[in-house]
């Protein structure tokens, strides 16, 4: 079960494409420091490309508000566009 960083309620995923979802996610902000939320869900397409069955845009979006909501990774203020990064 996922959770939301605004207390929302999480979905229930399958813990290997969280886990697969997760990686590329945390490899993709250790190589490029801070990105946009949409240079970073092209960086981890592109990371799954052709090895991820399901949607990779949909599952990207999912794990990376658990990712938030858990501490791992934060937005770096809530202007436009809104960047992400690695939780210090």
């Amino acid at each position: 079960m996922t959770r939301h960083p605004d207390g929302k309620a999480g979905v229930k995923i399958d813990i290997s494409k969280c886990d697969q979802i997760r990686q590329a996610v945390i490899e993709s902000l250790k190589q490029e420091g801070e990105l946009t939320f949409s240079e970073f869900q092209d960086d981890v397409e592109r990371m799954l490309e052709g090895n991820f069955e399901g949607s990779i845009s949909w599952y990207y979006t999912t794990v990376k508000l658990d990712l938030e909501a858990r501490g791992e990774i934060e937005r770096v203020d809530k202007s436009s566009p809104q960047m992400i990064r690695l939780t210090p």
